[in-house]
């Protein structure tokens, strides 16, 4: 799916600005799942100055070289004006305007500089990281001839929540957590698994033997009486109260 969207990306702006928009991208989603919400601030400062680029491309033919300062309130003014009639509402107003708010965050709100006033915290990480999934969404939907949602689904999908206490080898998901219930390890799977989920027999292949007898009870509770996870077709998928509880509980960090 990632190399499906930086082709399709490419098609239409600088291949390096976009491999810089998608490692940006998921750098900072990576880092908001794990606690680090300056770093999921810088790296969304980073997914702005090359988002801002594609923009100019987009309505110029041309952009600022990478490394040099981008004169962003200029670009922005740039972009408003440009001919209404062959750039999409999005590209002219509605994008810079979600890459301002992000820009300002990252540079007046203590996410890269030193300062005595303002600490970064949840509330502007979340800020960020939804603006992030928004504006990338939307050049998805506008160059990849999709529907707003599909470009959601689409770009929910990049990435997946890199959990320490999970290690992938070759497919196979092991849980570095030796003493979790059966309950909790179908939780830290799904939860590493994201939007891709996992059928039960993928479950029953990764935790431990002692687990499988009873797995099926196991997951039944964490749909039914939990809400931790949904079962959709012939797959399961962590909820958002099964993340919240991953984290609550900190299942996610190495023991």
């Amino acid at each position: 799916m990632l190399h499906e969207i930086e082709s399709g990306l490419k098609n239409h702006f600088d291949a390096k600005l976009v491999d810089e928009l998608v490692a940006a991208h998921q750098e900072a989603k990576h880092n908001f799942y794990l606690g680090g919400l300056r770093l999921s601030e810088v790296e969304g400062g980073r997914f702005c100055e090359a988002a801002f680029r594609m923009l100019q491309g987009a309505t110029t033919g041309k952009f600022t070289a990478l490394g040099k300062t981008l004169d962003t309130e200029g670009i922005i003014k740039a972009v408003v004006n440009a001919d209404a009639v062959k750039t999409p509402d999005s590209i002219r107003m509605h994008i810079p305007r979600a890459l301002r708010v992000v820009y300002d965050i990252r540079n007046k709100r203590d996410a890269a500089h030193l300062s005595s006033d303002v600490d970064p915290n949840l509330q502007d990480a979340t800020l960020v990281v939804s603006n992030l999934d928004w504006v990338l969404a939307e050049f998805v939907r506008l160059y990849h001839g999709v529907s707003a949602d599909e470009a959601q689904k689409i770009v929910d999908g990049l990435v997946t929540r890199k959990v320490p206490a999970v290690e992938d080898f070759d497919g196979f998901l092991k849980v570095l957590r030796p003493k979790s219930r059966a309950g909790e390890y179908v939780l830290l799977v799904l939860y590493e698994r994201a939007t891709k989920g996992a059928t039960f027999d993928e479950l029953r292949s990764w935790v431990k033997p002692s687990m499988r007898r009873n797995l099926r009870r196991t997951v039944n509770g964490l749909v039914h009486n939990d809400a931790f996870v949904h079962e959709g077709a012939a797959r399961f998928f962590i909820t958002a109260r099964g993340r919240a509880e991953v984290e609550r509980r900190n299942l996610h960090q190495v023991e």
